[in-house]
């Protein structure tokens, strides 16, 4: 049986502005790796409604679960909770119990719940809090939707609060070899092995030290006999 699928959306202008790299898609695959759960997908989309709102119904129809990246802090252009309740249909609205977690927050802070703060309490009809315990302010789930911050530390913690909740597979092992001799000259005998071992996932991946070219071969799978077994028979192929 395959593995649960997931999918992330990165929202942000600064993200495709290039002004922010983005972490958060890079701790989110080594996550469901680990769980057994292929992240089958990964869009980018500015700040705005429109494209946000079709990214996210594209993707919660496609695959099993979807997390989103960026947008729902206290300023102007922070507009993902208002576009995930138009994608579902549901009104976006303060809600109690998150207006109760910044209120205290702020006021063991001696801060102001302002306005502008206290639009992260705004949360879609029907969806359940995300934790936040690095800066109060949470996330939420929707359906198969998890809507997360884009700092990366929110978004860690934010991931290792849903990843409980969710069904897994097995997990994806593999070996990499690394073979001295450039892609070219290994494209035929990879071919012939990923033919042989049709279930694996079989990569290759060059690069160039000082001067000599070569190969870094990746064999992937969820059978640890099938991973070692087609590893050795590369091993035969290009000694």
């Amino acid at each position: 049986m395959p593995n649960p699928t997931a999918a992330m959306l990165v929202i942000g202008d600064e993200i495709l502005s290039g002004r922010t790299r983005d972490a958060n898609m890079h701790h989110l695959a080594g996550e469901l790796t680990r769980a057994g759960i292929a992240l089958s997908e990964v869009r980018i989309v500015s700040d705005d409604h429109d494209a946000i709102v079709a990214a996210l119904n594209a993707l919660r129809g496609a695959w099993d679960t979807v997390f989103t990246s960026g947008g729902i802090g206290p300023t102007h252009d922070d507009i993902t909770a208002d576009a995930v309740g138009a994608a579902f249909g549901v009104r976006v609205e303060v809600r109690d119990d998150a207006r109760a977690l910044l209120a205290a927050h702020y006021g063991r802070s001696g801060q102001e719940l302002n306005a502008a703060r206290l639009r992260m309490a705004r949360i879609p009809e029907g969806a359940t809090l995300i934790d936040n315990p690095v800066s109060v302010a949470p996330g939420f789930t929707l359906g198969n939707v998890h809507v997360m911050a884009g700092v990366p530390a929110v978004f860690q913690a934010m991931v290792a609060t849903v990843l409980p909740t969710l069904t897994g597979g097995d997990p994806v092992l593999s070996t990499s070899t690394r073979i001295d001799r450039g892609e070219g000259d290994v494209a035929g005998p990879l071919g012939d092995l990923a033919r042989d071992y049709a279930d694996l996932s079989i990569g290759s991946y060059p690069f160039q030290k000082d001067g000599v070219f070569g190969t870094n071969v990746v064999i992937r799978g969820q059978d640890r006999a099938r991973v070692d077994e087609a590893t050795a028979q590369l091993a035969k192929l290009l000694p």
